[in-house]
């Protein structure tokens, strides 16, 4: 039981990777990244003012407790000055317990200001690397781009995409179509020709002029055979007179054989 359920959850991992894999989109990842760093960086830089703001801060009571301090030295040397030895040693007192702040907010100024450097070190490192990551996420973006046409260009010109098969389809069933009507209409034109098939309209021939279409055609044909004849025995010349003696002689036909006549029946 115990390998049946791995297996069945190795087969589920399996497919939700696929299913992830066919879902992701690089351009979107690498944008996702890139925003990341972006929030990093920021991050940093909101550090790297905060530090500095304490720095500026220890730096405004470093110059207060030494304006006290100077102040209580000068009380002590005026009070020794006026023979008042008690003030003065209480003046020199308290200044020394501000030199001892002094000493250490400079304490904490230098460690600050050592924080401060790191992090402003950090901070430029850190907008470099993601400078040069911009500028290859961008290349790879346009590089991923410029596949992903050439492949779709690709499918398109062989057939295999979905929709260039769609299109193909479309095309050959028109194709079949058309052909169909046009192999429909020349086998009605040639039905109502041959008068199997009624015209409505009244433009269809009727048995006479398909009879004089027909002796019509039949004397072109013998005229050429008669010029191909003549040219073949004595050159051009005689061709056309072969053709003029041919007309002359159709010409001459009888009046029957020019309009043959027909039976009722």
């Amino acid at each position: 039981m115990s390998g049946v359920m791995k297996r069945m959850g190795m087969i589920f991992r399996a497919k939700a990777n696929k299913a992830l894999d066919r879902a992701e989109d690089p351009r979107e990842t690498l944008d996702y990244s890139y925003q990341k760093q972006l929030e990093l960086l920021q991050k940093v830089r909101r550090g790297v003012a905060d530090v500095a703001t304490s720095r500026k801060r220890l730096e405004l009571q470093l110059g207060n407790l030494q304006s006290q301090s100077a102040k209580l030295e000068e009380q002590g040397r005026k009070a020794l000055a006026l023979g008042r030895e008690d003030l003065a040693r209480e003046a020199l007192t308290r200044r020394a317990a501000l030199q001892q702040q002094v000493s250490d907010l400079e304490t904490q100024h230098q460690t600050l200001q050592a924080e401060e450097e790191k992090l402003t070190l950090a901070s430029q490192r850190l907008q470099a690397k993601v400078d040069a990551f911009r500028t290859k996420k961008e290349t790879i973006k346009a590089t991923y781009t410029a596949a992903q046409a050439q492949t779709r260009i690709g499918e398109a010109f062989s057939g295999i995409s979905e929709e260039m098969g769609d299109v193909g389809l479309a095309i050959q069933r028109a194709e079949d179509k058309t052909a169909q009507m046009q192999a429909r209409a020349g086998a009605i034109d040639e039905l109502l020709a041959s008068g199997a098939l009624d015209d409505p309209t009244g433009h269809a021939k009727d048995d006479i002029q398909a009879e004089l279409d027909r002796l019509s055609g039949g004397t072109d044909v013998e005229l050429e055979l008669q010029r191909m004849k003549a040219e073949l025995a004595g050159g051009p010349s005689a061709g056309q007179q072969a053709i003029e003696s041919g007309q002359g002689v159709q010409d001459r036909r009888p009046q029957d054989q020019q309009h043959p006549r027909f039976d009722k029946s």
